[in-house]
């Protein structure tokens, strides 16, 4: 039978469907609410339109419970459709909660939001939650509802990060790349370094014999992502030098890896930041030396008050600048204050053409065209990622050797050997300098 629609005023939608709603022009966010019927005048659907960018209605006032995406709406017996203006950078439909108020998920699931995931972050001294939106509304329109009427709440979508490297045809192995000789026979001994990023090939012949814990941090029934660029990282950090050339900056060290990207139902290779959360709570438990961060992605409230925790309990970071070759987009977590931003460079010290640039750069390391183990062999690549383990062991050297754990600290000691490029001192390309500084230890 066809189908009609009408428009009622805020009190008749309210005796209507007994839930306070807002219509017409005197509507605060100018929302419209629209019952349909059936030709016998039953009410099959509840719609409201015409809504402003808040989407949603005054602060206090509790809105109509939507149905959770690709479910079936109950009272209305139409299926929700979740909005389509939702950022690509984000995991649809997710926000991530720290440390909420009591009773605050028993209120929220009575609005239209679902539990997804809790989880206890001991060694960060707080908790963090994994929530589904309601459907009828973005993730953003959704954080700001709950950050009026939760003044104080910390709370952000679920934010994505990304590994980005590029394939180069030939290069440098990475200890020729920045003039360092063989290592010596012990430096790095007792050195712990911890990195968050994909997945590690332990079978690898670089990392044979190498010492390395690894833990994956996934996402329940999903499976990691694919393990060329962690495996990479780690070859770089800790890789046997003397089996072609595998990395081999503090062949030494051992490596805390953990990895944070994983596959989602529809295949694609994604690393969010409740993964980012799991993984620095398991790194920080285990009292490295320096985190390694050769991932990137926007900023984010929850993510912020993660990384402040870490730089309080004392962990040293460093990240790569980022790839996106921009100068009006930082990348996170390189661009938080209290950790350190590596750019990338050429043998002939020329800038990565994909670097990132701004006021978070700190120093640059070679990052262009270096020899790189992947599964099932090695390849040339590109990119700030690689550019940050140099920085990240000679850090990891300094603070063993009683460097005060701190990135200020760690910026002092490093500008005292770096090559100026670009601009006279610090600039918005290179940071101070291209590192010219060997591991104090390795003689």
């Amino acid at each position: 039978m066809p189908r009609r629609s009408f428009c009622f005023l805020a009190f008749a939608a309210t005796l209507m469907t007994g839930t306070l709603g807002y219509a017409g022009s005197s509507s605060p966010n100018g929302c419209i609410s629209v019952l349909d019927y059936d030709a016998r005048g039953t009410v099959i659907g509840r719609r409201l339109i015409n809504c402003d960018s808040r989407g949603s209605q005054q602060p206090g006032v509790r809105s109509p419970r939507p149905a959770e995406a690709g479910s079936r709406d109950r009272s209305a017996g139409i299926r929700a459709a979740r909005p389509q203006t939702e950022r690509p950078d984000i995991e649809p439909g997710e926000l991530v909660v720290a440390d909420p108020p009591r009773r605050f998920l028993a209120a929220v699931r009575r609005d239209g939001y679902r539990l997804l995931e809790g989880q206890r972050l001991p060694a960060l001294s707080m908790a963090v939650y994994r929530l589904r939106t309601p459907a009828s509304i973005t993730v953003d329109q959704a954080a700001a509802r709950l950050r009026r009427h939760y003044p104080g709440l910390v709370v952000d979508a679920n934010q994505r990060y990304e590994t980005a490297a590029r394939v180069s045809r030939n290069g440098s192995r990475a200890r020729a790349a920045i003039g360092w000789p063989p290592p010596s026979e012990r430096c790095g001994k007792g050195i712990r370094v911890g990195m968050i990023d994909a997945a590690v090939d332990l079978t690898h012949p670089a990392l044979v014999g190498r010492d390395i814990e690894y833990r994956s941090f996934h996402g329940a029934g999903r499976t990691p992502g694919p393990a060329e660029h962690g495996t990479a990282i780690a070859a770089l950090i800790a890789g046997n030098p003397a089996d072609r050339g595998w990395g081999g900056l503090l062949p030494n060290v051992e490596i805390k890896a953990a990895n944070m990207f994983e596959k989602n139902s529809r295949g694609k290779v994604v690393g969010n930041a409740m993964g980012l959360f799991k993984a620095m709570n398991w790194i920080l438990s285990k009292r490295v030396h320096v985190l390694n961060l050769s991932i990137a992605g926007s900023d984010n409230k929850v993510a912020r008050l993660v990384f402040d925790k870490a730089n309080t309990a004392g962990l040293v970071m460093v990240a790569a600048a980022g790839n996106w070759g921009r100068a009006d987009r930082p990348a996170f977590p390189a661009a938080y204050s209290h950790v350190l931003a590596i750019t990338a460079v050429g043998s002939g010290h020329d800038i990565y053409d994909y670097a990132n640039s701004g006021g978070y750069i700190d120093f640059a390391a070679p990052g262009v065209r270096l020899w790189t183990a992947v599964p099932g062999g090695g390849r040339y690549q590109s990119g700030t990622s690689f550019a940050a383990p140099y920085v990240s062991v000679l850090t990891a050297v300094e603070v063993f050797r009683g460097a005060k754990p701190t990135a200020v600290d760690i910026r002092k000691i490093l500008r005292q050997n770096v090559l100026d490029l670009g601009a006279p001192g610090r600039d918005d390309v290179f940071g101070w300098g291209l590192i010219n500084k060997r591991p104090a230890c390795d003689a």
